[in-house]
């Protein structure tokens, strides 16, 4: 079974939660290992990898991270995790298969945390500093999570999310002195559980398209995965490289492009805990960066604002987590004469699966699959369509979709043993992707994926919210904009201010970047004779202005 990625009786797991809420083997994608770098031996501990045979392979005084404030060589990094592991094992009697929820903006301290979890044969769960209580909720009791790292700054959401759930309740915190002095008790040694490369290591939260959140399971080789697919064939990461970005290690796309990239092959990631368009051009200049990691949203601002920064250092700059406007990409290259690597991923296969490089690039595609991945597109019937015609894609590789207890959305994800993304593509005559759009009703607005159905269960608590309905309409700056229609209580009028104070009880509700930047208020929304309203009927709609007969107070709010 290891071949298939199956932990089997393989696993190190104490605490078998992980493991026994894998989906049945049936439901799982058919998984390919065929390139040699793929073939990991079967005891396997990802941090060894990335951080512990680098010290042995002499590279201990080499830059690890650069901070504003502070670097680390891959030595100290090394110290500070065996530090931490030693505090989740001793002080929190952390045991392998334990989940760990990790909650900080982008920072030294969270990566020595995070390797640590790896180290303790512990399952990682990385939280956007953004998310709230009731987001941090849902996470917790889902993955059944008892132990926490989080920044002091961050603890009061923490705070609350224990007190309603009785979870989180071995909490310590770090930047006011409570994990460093329990660090410094400690040994700077530790040896590293010997789990199995199909052990679960990480659980990658992503809402899906219904506001309720679903965990992405992957193994420690996944890990390795994606550092030898895309930081090593891709983007050929080598030792003199030194990375930075604006995805937070919450999101896959930052976890590999900032933590297991630069690791894997002995560079350095840069960690800018706010990044703007200033900070990154700023680190850029500084640190004399290589290549940069961001969405096409951060691309757009940076082309205007890069006059006056030194950014000759940088080789590469890799676009994702939203389509890539081709107007994007010219004005990238306008200013800075470099071409955007333009890549598709998804949390559910852990990292970019289709892109391209180099003079290989094919601006407004995609690219084309890289090393070990394959994918097609297909019709309605799941059956493969020829070159030219658009359908759902659909991906396999040594990567791919296993939820954590949620058989049905695996059935849904998973069809013949492909990943089936939720994406429209069409692949043209010499076997390039071109994105064409969304199937479901997924958000992508500045790089961030926002369910719909989330956004509209926060405006329905507001008092003036009688019916709701949110989709994403077109934006040149964003990529898409979230867009509430609202059909208000009796009593309430459709004014600037009401519109204000909804976007603004949304923020408070849940992660500010997904508040409704346009509101209209309307009579009625459409629906089908079952109730259900019918989305599609309002994109349609968007563009010829006859959503509500008697519409009024639309409000933007970029």
């Amino acid at each position: 079974m290891t071949g298939s990625g199956y932990p089997g009786e393989y696993t190190s797991h104490v605490d078998k939660f992980a493991r026994d809420n894998l989906p049945p083997l049936e439901l799982w994608p058919q998984f390919r290992f065929d390139i040699p770098e793929l073939h990991y031996a079967e005891r396997l501990n990802c941090a060894t990898v990335l951080l512990d045979d680098a010290v042995v392979e002499g590279h201990r005084d080499r830059i690890a991270i650069h901070a504003n404030s502070e670097s680390w060589c891959y030595g100290e990094l090394l110290d500070r995790a065996n530090r931490i592991a030693n505090v989740l094992v001793r002080e929190l009697a952390i045991v392998p298969g334990n989940r760990v929820l990790l909650r900080g903006p982008n920072s030294p301290m969270l990566v020595a945390a995070w390797l640590a979890v790896m180290k303790a044969g512990a399952i990682a769960v990385t939280t956007m500093s953004m998310l709230r209580a009731k987001e941090l909720e849902q996470i917790a009791t889902k993955a059944q999570i008892d132990h926490a790292l989080c920044d002091a700054r961050l603890i009061d959401e923490i705070t609350i999310t224990a007190t309603r759930t009785g979870r989180l309740a071995s909490t310590l915190t770090w930047g006011d002195g409570g994990l460093e002095d329990l660090m410094q008790r400690q040994p700077n040694s530790f040896v590293n559980v010997d789990t199995a490369r199909d052990d679960v290591c990480l659980l990658a939260f992503t809402s899906g398209t219904t506001g309720e959140p679903k965990a992405t399971m992957h193994f420690h080789r996944d890990v390795l995965v994606m550092a030898d697919v895309v930081g090593r064939h891709l983007l050929e990461t080598n030792r003199d490289d030194i990375y930075v970005g604006s995805p937070p290690l919450g999101f896959t796309f930052g976890l590999g492009a900032l933590l297991a990239f630069p690791l894997r092959f002995r560079a350095a990631t840069v960690l800018i805990e706010q990044p703007s368009p200033d900070t990154l051009l700023a680190a850029i200049q500084k640190f004399g960066a290589t290549c940069l990691f961001t969405a096409p949203t951060m691309y757009r601002a940076l082309a205007r604002q890069v006059r006056g920064y030194d950014f000759t250092s940088l080789c590469q700059s890799v676009s994702a987590g939203e389509p890539l406007p081709k107007a994007t990409f010219d004005s990238w290259y306008a200013a800075t004469g470099l071409r955007l690597i333009d890549g598709i991923g998804a949390t559910e296969l852990i990292h970019i699966f289709i892109s391209a490089r180099g003079d290989a690039i094919r601006p407004g595609s995609t690219g084309k699959p890289l090393p070990g991945y394959e994918a097609v597109v297909l019709d309605e019937d799941g059956v493969p369509l020829t070159r030219g015609h658009a359908g759902r894609l659909a991906v396999r590789g040594p990567t791919g979709c296993r939820y954590l207890a949620d058989a049905e959305r695996q059935r849904q994800y998973v069809v013949d043993g492909w990943n089936v993304t939720g994406d429209r593509y069409l692949i043209d005559d010499d076997g390039y992707f071109w994105f064409q759009a969304r199937t479901d009703d997924m958000i992508v607005s500045s790089g961030y994926n926002i369910a719909a159905p989330e956004v509209e269960s926060a405006l329905i608590a507001h008092p003036a919210v009688m019916e709701v309905a949110v989709i994403g309409i077109p934006d040149e700056a964003r990529g898409q904009l979230v867009k509430a229609y609202v059909v208000l209580c009796p009593g309430f009028a459709a004014e600037p201010a009401l519109a204000t104070d909804l976007q603004e009880f949304v923020k408070a509700a849940v992660a500010p970047y997904k508040y409704p930047r346009l509101i209209e208020f309307v009579s009625g929304l459409p629906k089908t004779q079952t109730g259900k309203v019918k989305r599609f009927e309002l994109r349609q709609q968007e563009f010829t202005g006859t959503v509500g007969a008697d519409s009024s107070g639309l409000v933007r709010r970029k």
